[in-house]
């Protein structure tokens, strides 16, 4: 029996008023697949995809409130896990952030004239430039993740708390199982526009 034949026949299939979309359009697909698509795996996939596109608009909604770019909290939380003094080279920066250094220069002058930073000299090497969340950018930026804490509580909230410790064990495994096949060093190369 294979899984396409359980996902019919199983105890364990949601009632409809628990069926989720993904559910719905693997109904609609499921003659349309090859037989080698396990549409188990397909709906771990899309719920995985659907829950990250929404966390992702979450975090959009709240930088929003706030004033930010996803590139400008990034930057801010590299400076934020620095550590104190908060300082890191805008080189650095251009690497976590994975920007040539003009768009990291045009970045930080954004941030800079928001008040989120300031560019300092390094105290040993005065031709070395330094960048440093100000208090007003720490301030925004504890906001804005207390701000998004809140709204990922809806994950806590739709499961107690045996489940999401199992479910971070599940995730965990999948993830050293795809480290394994892709790290996280390995970019995909742009497309060509044409």
């Amino acid at each position: 029996m294979t899984s396409r034949d359980l996902c019919s026949t199983l105890a364990d299939v949601p009632k409809q008023e628990d069926r989720d979309h993904v559910d719905r359009f693997l109904d609609e697909i499921r003659d349309e697949l090859p037989e080698s698509v396990d549409l188990v795996v397909e709906g771990i996939v899309d719920r995985i995809n659907g829950i990250n596109w929404r966390l992702k608009r979450m975090l959009d909604e709240t930088l929003e409130q706030y004033g930010l770019t996803s590139g400008d909290f990034k930057v801010m939380s590299a400076l934020r896990w620095a550590g104190k003094p908060y300082r890191r080279s805008a080189g650095e920066l251009a690497r976590i952030a994975d920007l040539s250094s003009g768009a990291m220069t045009n970045r930080l002058d954004q941030l800079e004239e928001a008040g989120l930073v300031k560019r300092v000299r390094h105290e040993s090497d005065r031709r070395t430039v330094l960048v440093e969340l100000t208090p007003k950018g720490k301030r925004v930026h504890f906001a804005a993740m207390d701000s998004q804490a809140e709204k990922e509580a809806l994950i806590a909230a739709a499961l107690p708390e045996k489940d999401k410790r199992q479910l971070e064990s599940l995730l965990r495994r999948i993830m050293l199982t795809l480290e394994k096949r892709v790290p996280k060093s390995e970019k995909p190369k742009p497309r060509s526009r044409g």
